[in-house]
């Protein structure tokens, strides 16, 4: 019994050892690529700039179509800033941290990925942080100023700090894990960007809005198939102090976690059985 405890342990040490490698890795390659890319700074400041104007446009929208509605499924413009808010947040930070992974295909085709699973590194990590660009933070800010405006319609408690705390983190880790988990059908497919993009994108669209505007089977796939509705749905009820207009349960609000542990849980198998399925491009 001691010796098996003491070979788990030794176990469960390798594992975390590897991880904070791996977070290692990440950070030199990720800071190197950015380094190239800040090399050309008026080119870096232009392409920000531009990024921030063409996101910032898409809340235009939705305030001038309010402008005339006055709500929307019953919400205001300033509710619906908190629910834009925090998804954009959420696939923002994503995209900035992992949305690389889009090209996984890219590799795939190119013959770049046989190069990468010599070297000594994760190969997630490498595919991640591959041309990783700073200026992608250009909708990172744009999200948190309309969030930080929609925070105004919400009265704030410590219960309702952490949740939306919570909102933020699993919005961010849900999106995460979308974008690796639905690009590993491109080691199936090795072209499978635009379906993986109507998720995680396509996803993101739909949860600027409320839900309640969608049809009752809609809200039901994207809370119990692709849990979605966890991004900023449940959670923005209940900062709201509103009741679900579905009639689903409250406490909704607290389980995105549990949403993000089973949406990375997937992730890992998917990812796992996907490199085992590479067989090299022969080139």
């Amino acid at each position: 019994m001691a010796e098996a405890r003491e070979v788990q342990g030794r176990v469960g040490q390798d594992r975390v050892d590897g991880l904070r490698a791996d977070v290692a890795d990440y950070r030199t390659l990720a800071a190197a690529w950015g380094r190239a890319a800040m090399s050309y700074r008026a080119s870096f400041v232009m392409l920000s700039l531009g990024g921030l104007v063409i996101t910032a446009l898409d809340f235009v929208a939705i305030a001038v179509l309010l402008s005339r509605a006055t709500t929307l499924g019953g919400f205001g413009l300033r509710e619906i800033a908190l629910l834009y808010g925090a998804s954009g947040l959420g696939i923002a930070v994503a995209d900035l941290a992992v949305g690389q992974v889009e090209r996984l295909g890219r590799h795939i085709r190119s013959g770049r990925l046989d190069t990468m699973l010599v070297r000594p590194t994760s190969l997630l990590v490498q595919v991640c942080t591959e041309e990783f660009s700073p200026r992608r933070i250009s909708r990172v800010v744009q999200a948190a100023v309309v969030f930080g405006w929609g925070c105004g319609a919400v009265a704030w408690t410590p219960e309702r700090v952490l949740l939306a705390g919570q909102m933020l983190v699993s919005a961010t880790l849900l999106f995460g894990a979308l974008f690796v988990g639905l690009a590993c059908l491109q080691f199936w497919t090795t072209d499978g960007q635009q379906v993986a993009n109507a998720f995680t994108y396509g996803g993101n669209t739909v949860t600027q809005y409320p839900l309640v505007i969608f049809p009752r089977e809609v809200v039901l796939a994207l809370t119990f198939a692709v849990p979605l509705a966890f991004v900023s749905w449940y959670p923005s009820l209940r900062l709201l102090d509103r009741p679900d207009p579905l009639g689903l349960p409250a406490a909704l609000a607290w389980c995105s976690p549990v949403a993000v542990v089973l949406a990375v849980l997937a992730t890992v198998l998917v990812w796992r059985a996907g490199v085992r399925r590479y067989t090299s491009t022969g080139s």
